[in-house]
């Protein structure tokens, strides 16, 4: 297994192949080509070979990956099985949605805990987590060792929630607001940038449709 650093892209790829192989249709081979991987997602065989590479030593010339030990080695690499403590901050649609997903613990992802500044919401619980005025932040954060930061609020709120969350401890920040947030060293922001993703799709389908007929 590669001990050098792993890129972002690489990481980004990882939860992709646990997904596929977690969900191979029952009894399939024990074992799986890199080739057979690579034409399941649409990847590159060498890329396959490569990323898998540096999380694994599961591979064996002529028989493939063993798909158990494959598996656990991306599990214990991306950490699945560490619950890490998380709050949400603005409950919103979004942030409902959000919050109601179960999914989340399957990637160790445990949002304990909601913010928000409608005070109508306050008090109330989203499937057993409490929403808590958004001045209890940072004390909170600092309190319950809280080590990610889910922003779901409007851009012109999303700077200072994450100083909040920053000044709470939090050191990881998953931003779904349309704004580019600025934080100390040693603080990981990972945005999802809705825009920039409907522009490749409204690309894809001028590119193969032609382009639109523009409205009045």
């Amino acid at each position: 297994m590669a001990s050098n650093p792993i890129s972002r892209l690489t990481l980004q790829r990882l939860p992709t192949y646990l997904s596929y192989l977690k969900n191979l249709p029952e009894g399939s081979p024990p074992n799986i080509s890199a080739a057979v991987i690579a034409a399941g997602l649409g990847l590159g065989e060498v890329q396959v070979r490569k990323d898998l590479a540096s999380v694994s030593n599961a591979g064996r010339p002529k028989f493939g990956y063993s798909v158990l030990e494959l598996v656990k080695d991306l599990e214990h690499f991306l950490g699945y099985g560490i619950y890490h403590r998380a709050v949400l901050v603005g409950v919103g649609n979004l942030g409902l949605a959000l919050l109601s997903y179960p999914g989340f613990m399957d990637y160790g992802l445990h949002i304990v805990a909601a913010f928000d500044v409608n005070r109508a919401l306050i008090g109330s619980t989203v499937d057993q987590r409490p929403i808590l005025p958004a001045e209890a932040l940072s004390g909170y954060c600092r309190e319950s060792g809280i080590q990610i930061g889910v922003l779901t609020v409007p851009a012109a709120a999303a700077q200072s929630c994450c100083d909040a969350l920053v000044s709470g401890g939090v050191r990881a920040i998953w931003n779904f607001a349309p704004v580019h947030l600025q934080v100390p060293p040693g603080v990981l922001v990972q945005r999802e940038n809705m825009a920039s993703s409907l522009a490749l799709l409204s690309y894809h389908l001028k590119t193969q449709n032609g382009s639109p007929e523009k409205s009045d």
